[in-house]
């Protein structure tokens, strides 16, 4: 696992869209830390700062550090972040603290490996489709993965790995999957080439076709 993303954080006690709208003219950004059997705290984070954190790809799978000036550090994750429409630059971040002992819910990026091998692909000619980028899971903060590896090598023209058939660490489980087998999703499949043939199926060697 890589090193620990910690961000820094100011206690705020001003309020309202007027002092938020103040806040992002300073290059600040809003937020708010809750949960964990504390009471919610508002903060303001630097966005340039949180702007590096968030080139992490794991910024929103796993625990942050977040250092509140004159007080503890917290471990949280991001439970919701608003960006702006149209310039995409963060105007506000919920955090949620967690617990060591209580699991926790965050997004996990999938990393799809063995694509140019697969079979389905450098044998049968056919093409992958990816449905789901990344997917929910839950489980203690120490067992959150950074990231899923899904392994194409052996799925052949026609096949599909589902959610059910991902791989995860010991104690992570899947939410989606609880509601039901019309919730197992499917991830990734390979589809046929065009004209539903893949390239060993021709007609013949020599191009022909029989009556």
């Amino acid at each position: 696992m890589s090193e620990q993303i910690q961000i820094s954080a100011q206690p705020r006690t001003d309020a309202g869209k007027g002092a938020s709208r103040r806040l992002r003219r300073t290059g600040k950004v809003p937020g708010i830390i809750y949960g964990g059997g504390s009471e919610p705290q508002s903060l303001t984070l630097d966005a340039n700062e949180l702007g590096k954190a968030l080139q992490h790809e794991s910024f929103f799978s796993q625990v942050l550090a977040v250092a509140i000036e004159g007080g503890a550090v917290e471990q949280a994750v991001v439970r919701d972040m608003q960006r702006h429409p149209a310039s995409e630059r963060v105007v506000h971040i919920d955090l949620l603290r967690v617990r060591a002992d209580q699991a926790v819910d965050v997004h996990v990026p999938l990393h799809f490996v063995n694509e140019e091998a697969c079979k389905g692909v450098k044998i049968g000619g056919g093409s992958l489709s990816h449905n789901i980028s990344e997917i929910v899971v839950s489980g203690l903060p120490g067992n959150l993965p950074e990231f899923i590896e899904v392994d194409v090598l052996d799925l052949d023209v026609g096949e599909s790995i589902h959610l059910s058939g991902l791989v995860l660490p010991e104690g992570v489980v899947i939410p989606e999957l609880q509601h039901g087998p019309d919730h197992d999703l499917q991830v990734v499949s390979v589809n046929a080439a065009r004209g539903g043939k893949a390239s060993g199926d021709d007609a013949g060697a020599d191009g022909e076709t029989s009556d």
